[in-house]
């Protein structure tokens, strides 16, 4: 069989390399993210997730942040 994915778009930034988008301030103003001087907490459906310096970023399709 063959299977198919769908193409999307979207938004990523370096975390304390590259600036914060306003996107992800939203998300530190609603406490959904919590920041520290080298890494960041994360809050996802999947649990709490650490972003470390120089961590991608990404923002989904729902608006929902996640490190990679």
């Amino acid at each position: 069989m063959k299977y198919k994915s769908k193409v999307v778009e979207i938004e990523a930034f370096r975390y304390n390399i590259d600036n914060r988008p306003d996107w992800f301030q939203d998300k530190v103003s609603d406490l959904t993210v919590i920041t520290h001087e080298t890494f960041c907490q994360i809050k996802t459906l999947e649990g709490e997730m650490r972003g470390q310096k120089g961590d991608w970023i990404i923002r989904g399709t729902e608006g929902e942040l996640y490190p990679c």
